[in-house]
């Protein structure tokens, strides 16, 4: 039986992400011609999987409905995959670095492998760089990655997801829940009402500045 890999985490510091290696095989070998970003990178809780506050157990991971299929598409693409997530409750003591760790591990044994995380784990009032809406955590997460940030989308739930996205020059697109404020659906440039649309709009003609997903009102 293989043994889970063993990460070692910085100790948090206002100007520095973790960066967790993915559990699986890694990014994609190389990337295949054709439309579409050079990487996406994906807000974790309330994009990828169920938000759960300040969640620590990989038991209580859940994959959101149709996420498996936008990533399995994705992947189909040879286009390299990452996570970017603020988790305070790092900051917060409410769990340290073995609970992202291990919530890591069980999002990609349901959801396959992902080529980074890069993962904020300071307080909202600690001036970190990296806690989104600062660009931090994309400019890692590409640079580990080894893509050009204004090559690259970024999918997230909220604002603070596509204020980072356009600080790091990247493309933002927002799949709002039931948590995503009107104001931050009325001012996202694309939005989809679900990922495997908002990526299906990421892999097709290149964008004209009208929205993604279906037209309806927010």
């Amino acid at each position: 039986m293989t043994k889970a890999p063993i990460f070692t985490f910085p100790e948090p510091r206002a100007d520095r992400p973790w960066l967790l290696p993915s559990a699986g095989p890694g990014a994609p070998a190389a990337r295949r011609a054709g439309p579409g970003p050079d990487a996406v990178l994906f807000d974790r809780d309330g994009t990828l999987i169920e938000d759960v506050p300040y969640n620590a157990d990989p038991a209580l991971v859940r994959p959101l409905p149709r996420v498996g299929a936008a990533l399995d598409l994705l992947r189909e693409r040879g286009i390299p995959l990452g996570v970017v997530s603020n988790q305070s409750g790092a900051a917060r003591g409410r769990f340290g670095p073995d609970g992202v760790a291990a919530v890591r591990r069980r999002v990609e044994e349901l959801l396959g492998p992902f080529g980074v995380w890069a993962i904020c784990p300071h307080g909202p009032g600690q001036g970190c760089h990296c806690r989104k809406p600062a660009p931090g955590l994309i400019i890692a997460a590409c640079a580990q990655l080894g893509v050009a940030p204004d090559r690259v989308a970024v999918v997230g739930d909220i604002g603070a997801d596509l204020a980072a996205a356009r600080a790091a020059g990247a493309r933002g697109v927002l799949v709002p829940t039931p948590v995503t404020r009107r104001a931050e659906i009325v001012a996202a440039e694309e939005w989809a009402p679900d990922l495997l649309t908002a990526v299906r709009h990421l892999l097709g003609p290149a964008r004209s500045g009208g929205r993604s997903g279906e037209e309806r009102s927010p």
